[in-house]
C-alpha cells in the first residue's frame, strides 16, 4: 500500500487487521466503544477460571493458568482479596490484577 510504513518489528501490513487497514487507507476513524463501569464487585474461582463480576453485572472469566500465584494459592489465600478502584489485590499473594488487563487478555508474569 502506498505510504504505509512497515512496523519496526518486521511484521508486514499483510498481517494487520484488514478492516483497520481499510479505514486507515480511506481516512476513516475507528469507533470508540464506551466500556462502562469497570469496577469489580466480586471475585470467584472455578477449577479452571478466575471470574470477576463487575458492578454493572457483567462477568469476566479468564483462564486461571494465566495467574500463577492465585492458581497455586490455598482457598483461604484466594478468598482474602481487596477490590481496588481499577482491579483486585490479593495481599497474601502479593498479586494485583487490573480489570482492563483481564479484558485485554494480559497474563500475569
Amino acid at each position: 500500500m502506498p505510504g504505509f510504513r512497515r512496523m519496526k518489528s518486521g511484521i508486514s501490513f499483510v498481517i494487520c487487521d484488514p478492516i483497520a487497514m481499510s479505514c486507515w487507507v480511506h481516512g476513516m476513524s475507528t469507533l470508540e466503544i464506551e466500556v462502562g463501569d469497570l469496577r469489580a464487585r466480586s471475585v470467584e474461582f472455578t477449577s479452571s477460571e478466575l471470574v470477576v463480576t463487575l458492578r454493572d453485572g457483567r462477568r469476566i472469566a479468564t483462564p486461571l493458568d494465566w495467574y500463577p500465584r492465585p492458581a497455586a494459592a490455598l482457598p483461604k489465600q484466594r478468598a482474602n482479596y481487596e477490590i481496588m478502584p481499577m482491579g483486585i489485590r490479593w495481599p497474601d499473594l502479593d498479586e494485583d490484577l487490573s480489570v482492563t488487563g483481564m479484558l485485554g487478555g494480559r497474563q500475569a508474569k
